[in-house]
């Protein structure tokens, strides 16, 4: 699968524990998004048209209103990176 440069960082982030907070508009539909890693810090690169890949190829969900996470897919997906901790 042909996953983008920004959409690869977004993973990582989740796969790592992060989240992705979003508001809804008066429609229902996902107007914000917001992703933070597990240290609570915000990620640039998450926009909307990448919320919105990731979320049409089911590599992450929301269950029940809660913030998005990663599925077992998105992991598959997530190529391996360093962590320059």
């Amino acid at each position: 699968m042909n996953i983008s440069k920004y959409e690869q960082r977004v993973l990582h982030a989740l796969a790592q524990g992060g989240r992705i907070d979003f508001l809804r508009n008066t429609n229902g539909r996902v107007e914000v998004v917001d992703c933070f890693n597990r240290d609570g810090f915000r990620l640039s690169d998450c926009t909307l048209g990448v919320f919105e890949r990731l979320r049409k190829r089911r590599l992450i969900r929301s269950q029940g209103g809660a913030p998005y996470r990663i599925t077992r897919e998105g992991l598959a997906a997530v190529r391996a990176q360093l962590d320059n901790r």
